[in-house]
């Protein structure tokens, strides 16, 4: 993680800006990307790199990997939001945008609805390889032996081959992973009133965690616009669209720009 930058606290990470080469403090709006179940900030370089310069990409490092490794990882959805929702205060001087993959997607919406209950609306929320909040499936990974527990991650892929197979390695971090798969097993939604800000729904065809019927829930979450867009692939089809989902992102960040933010 040479090139991230940290942001102002140890929740936030200020990644590269894009090609433009304009001022990131100086762009109109951030997006701020949530990681997946195992992931870190550094996900989201790829789409930092390819942001226009109206946009300023941030990601949340969650406690537990990288350089937040010797921190007590949290295992639940509602803490990690809360935590998140309070560092990212120092950062509603400007438009928001939530973008959000599996795991993240939940933890963004559930920022998205601290946000707003304190009078914050995002301009967006992107949702991504994840089915609506209010889908339950009853999942227990996280209380399989190690063996099996392995076996789920390869299954999903969005890992190099080379990690998953480096088995002293993928041992050592389980237990950082597994916190992660007991927070999203765990979750259980709570109703409420829809969020003011569009939802945009993103997800793989072939992706086992987040069959479209699923995500096209995540309309019964929004009191606003409702999109939801399929790519080729499986639950990290994202990897392999970053620029076409990069330039979603922006028009629809644009969009909501030109609309106006709900919250001002």
């Amino acid at each position: 993680m040479d090139d991230v930058k940290n942001g102002d606290d140890t929740w936030i990470r200020r990644l590269p800006f894009g090609p433009a080469g304009a001022e990131a403090a100086g762009a109109p709006a951030a997006l701020v990307c949530f990681p997946h179940a195992g992931g870190a900030a550094s996900f989201y370089l790829p789409v930092a790199r390819l942001a226009p310069p109206g946009i300023e990409v941030l990601a949340v490092q969650y406690p537990g990997r990288q350089d937040r490794r010797a921190e007590r990882c949290l295992d639940d959805i509602g803490e990690l939001a809360d935590r998140i929702a309070d560092a990212l205060q120092v950062w509603t001087g400007r438009p928001l945008a939530l973008f959000g993959h599996s795991m993240g997607a939940l933890v963004a919406f559930e920022v998205a609805r601290r946000l707003q209950e304190r009078g914050t609306v995002p301009l967006v929320l992107f949702a991504s390889g994840r089915r609506a909040p209010s889908v339950h499936r009853d999942e227990r990974a996280h209380l399989r032996p190690d063996d099996g527990f392995l076996a789920e991650l390869r299954g999903l892929g969005g890992t190099a081959a080379k990690v998953l197979g480096d088995d002293e390695f993928m041992r050592a971090v389980l237990p950082m992973v597994r916190s992660d798969y007991r927070a999203v097993e765990t979750y259980r939604y709570r109703p409420g009133p829809g969020l003011s800000c569009p939802v945009v729904a993103l997800s793989g065809t072939d992706d086992p965690k987040a069959r479209p019927n699923d995500v096209e829930v995540w309309r019964d979450h929004t009191e606003a616009g409702f999109e939801m867009r399929l790519f080729p692939g499986g639950h990290f089809y994202l990897t392999d669209h970053v620029e076409e989902i990069v330039g979603i992102v922006a028009s629809r960040v644009s969009s909501a720009l030109a609309a106006g933010n709900p919250s001002r």
